[in-house]
């Protein structure tokens, strides 16, 4: 979305293809707030990243019953949940976003594609000539020619069809150098887990308990070597120490719980009675799936990880009401109520899976743990400065359990740049990775993979395309050339008020 808007903005015309009837990815069909850094409100982030943010509470305080208190909070936080300063609904994630593009489908600039996939592509030497869409509702096929393909598919989809130079799953310590890479050889089915996100509220006093789902008793009795007991239980490692923690659904005062850590609606800031309870995400350590990859593997294999991850969200919510012990010393939470509304489905869970890792260009220049992490970078003091910026990003490198067993890496980072030199393809011309799919390994992509990180990268592709069809070059010439370099870091601050570099300050500290 952010990749096509960019380019709107420069005046070529764009079709957006989608799988779902939703755009926004991980904002809406994933159903993922945004996970962000502290400087979020002031900087850090696209102009266009930042006006969705105020987009979405202006959003809440004209259509919803917002108490006076609730309405004068600056950077209202919908949900008031722990994980981000803006956990809000899917659905109102969908309207800012339509609302966005609203003027360029309404001229006949921008064309949407619901239901469409991407299948084949065909090549010309360096350059992709096209790509063909399947309509996944009809099965019918449509051709399409383009002088500039973007893949913000969620596994770097084209990356595989025009025969892209890429990489896929962990790399090894003697191919990155890096201290978190695998200590052996590299493994690429070796990639993070992932969730199939639900919401649920909870209405004490009432029943909502699911059917037994058909994989519960597996799930149920599932505990993982590096795990500190069962997955459905209340116990799980501590990202960062890898040290048994517990944290309870519920929890009074400043203690950490599981209902308020993805919260998406917090009934108090709104008006007495408007809602019967609060809203949460579920998107925690119980309903990680990491027992296998969805991409390298036969698609009988794919599909089947698929309706595992399905059935341990449903197994994870039919424990919490049935069997979890609860915060005043019972069992089960029956009053647990699964809200397929808020994600537009039937069955209640997300309209896709959520992905933390893609297939991942060769490109030009590869960031590396070397060029941010605060262990690796050893005395030297932030992260590696790059003169082809072309945006800032700051997250903890942050890897969830691998498909090959491996458990939590999670280790501070440095605020960083991003590379241009990441977005270009070693080889190939035309195409430009608009989501997880730029020049980051395994590691890196850990720190990479968020919210404002991939619209920054969407829309810097995005510009860069549209730039380049203008100027009628090619994306290693701007980076290659000193004053074309300039020129287009000048349209992303002046036209897309891209940040960037950090503030010394801000440069400096270790997330």
């Amino acid at each position: 979305m952010a990749a096509a808007l960019a380019a709107l903005r420069l005046g070529r015309r764009v079709i957006l293809s989608e799988e779902s009837d939703w755009i926004g990815g991980q904002f809406t069909a994933q159903a993922v707030p945004p996970d962000e850094h502290p400087w979020i409100e002031r900087t850090g982030a696209t102009r266009s990243y930042m006006q969705f943010a105020q987009n979405v509470r202006d959003y809440y305080r004209r259509h919803y019953p917002l108490t006076d208190q609730a309405r004068g909070i600056a950077h209202f936080n919908p949900g008031k949940g722990m994980v981000s300063r803006l956990c809000h609904e899917p659905r109102v994630a969908l309207a800012i976003l339509e609302a966005m593009l609203a003027p360029w489908r309404g001229s006949g600039q921008l064309e949407i594609w619901h239901h469409h996939v991407p299948v084949s592509a065909e090549s010309d030497g360096d350059r992709i000539r096209a790509v063909t869409l399947r309509n996944l509702a009809s099965g019918d096929e449509t051709t399409l020619s383009a002088d500039w393909v973007l893949d913000a598919t969620e596994h770097g989809d084209l990356l595989e069809l025009a025969d892209v130079e890429h990489v896929v799953g962990a790399e090894s310590q003697a191919q990155t150098g890096e201290l978190h890479a695998l200590p052996a050889d590299p493994d690429p089915l070796d990639q993070q887990a992932v969730t199939w996100c639900f919401a649920m509220d909870w209405l004490p006093g009432e029943n909502h308990v699911i059917d037994r789902p058909a994989g519960y008793d597996i799930w149920r009795g599932y505990q993982a070597d590096f795990w500190p007991g069962p997955q459905l239980g209340w116990r799980y490692p501590d990202p960062v120490t890898l040290e048994p923690v517990q944290r309870p659904l519920f929890a009074s005062g400043a203690q950490a719980d599981f209902w308020r850590y993805r919260r998406i609606l917090c009934r108090d800031y709104y008006s007495p009675g408007a809602f019967r309870s609060d809203v949460t995400l579920v998107n925690w350590p119980q309903n990680d799936y990491w027992l296998g990859p969805l991409v390298g593997v036969p698609l009988a294999e794919i599909e089947a990880n698929l309706r595992a991850a399905r059935q341990l969200s449903l197994s994870t919510l039919h424990w919490m009401q049935t069997e979890a012990p609860r915060h005043d010393g019972g069992q089960g939470y029956p009053g647990l109520r699964l809200r397929p509304d808020i994600v537009g489905t039937c069955d209640g869970l997300a309209k896709r899976v959520y992905v933390r890792e893609s297939r991942r260009i060769r490109a030009e220049f590869t960031v590396l743990e070397q060029h941010l992490g605060v262990e690796q970078r050893g005395g030297l003091v932030g992260a590696e400065p790059f003169p082809d910026s072309v945006g800032v990003g700051s997250y903890r490198i942050d890897l969830h359990p691998g498909t090959s067993g491996r458990n939590y890496v999670d280790v501070s980072c440095y605020l960083f740049q991003i590379p241009l030199g990441a977005l270009i393809p070693q080889r190939v011309e035309n195409l430009l990775p608009a989501c997880k799919n730029a020049g980051v390994t395994h590691v890196t992509n850990g720190c990479f993979r968020l919210h404002p990180v991939e619209w920054n990268v969407g829309e810097a592709a995005g510009a860069l395309a549209a730039w380049c069809q203008t100027q009628r070059l090619q994306p290693r010439q701007v980076r290659g050339d000193a004053e074309l370099l300039n020129d287009f870091q000048t349209l992303l601050r002046d036209k897309f008020g891209f940040v960037l570099e950090w503030s010394e300050y801000a440069r400096v500290t270790p997330r």
